[in-house]
């Protein structure tokens, strides 16, 4: 426990002993244990108002302890797995060794790692958007977009 670290709580000097962060888009309030740095949007809590919090109507409380806690995991690792284990990185990888895969069957992929590479769209080749179709009316309208003639 970081012994600089006070309770953000108003009129609470103790030290604090457990993290608070709010994630908005799961409705969880989350108490876990002192994180390493003081960060902004979370709130640091003694032990006495740690045990007492209470969520929004609607939301639900996630304590998490110590034991649980990641035993000094870099945070960039944690990122960089996370990044990993995405659909949209997985689906870009199995394309990419797939790729791998013919152009060694072809034989084009024993000379360079290069032509193994998938390629890329360019502004060159992607497909170009068909043009609107008039329906009738002065002009053609696309949401809060509207094309009219000159």
């Amino acid at each position: 426990m970081d012994s600089s670290r006070r309770c953000t709580r108003n009129s609470c000097e103790r030290p604090a002993a457990a993290t608070l962060t709010y994630s908005y888009k799961d409705s969880t309030v989350v108490v876990g244990p002192l994180s390493v740095y003081a960060e902004p949007h979370t709130y640091d809590l003694c032990d006495r108002h740690a045990a007492s919090v209470t969520p929004p109507r609607g939301w639900e409380v996630l304590r998490l302890t110590l034991s649980s806690a990641p035993k000094q995991e870099d945070d960039l690792l944690a990122l960089a797995d996370a990044v990993r284990e995405s659909p949209e990185v997985q689906a870009a990888w199995a394309l990419a060794q797939k790729g791998q895969r013919e152009a060694e069957q072809s034989g084009h992929g024993q000379g360079s790692d290069r032509a193994a590479e998938p390629e890329l769209p360019t502004r060159s080749t992607r497909d170009r958007m068909a043009p609107p179709v008039r329906t009738g009316g002065p002009g053609i309208s696309r949401g809060h977009l509207r094309m009219l003639d000159d």
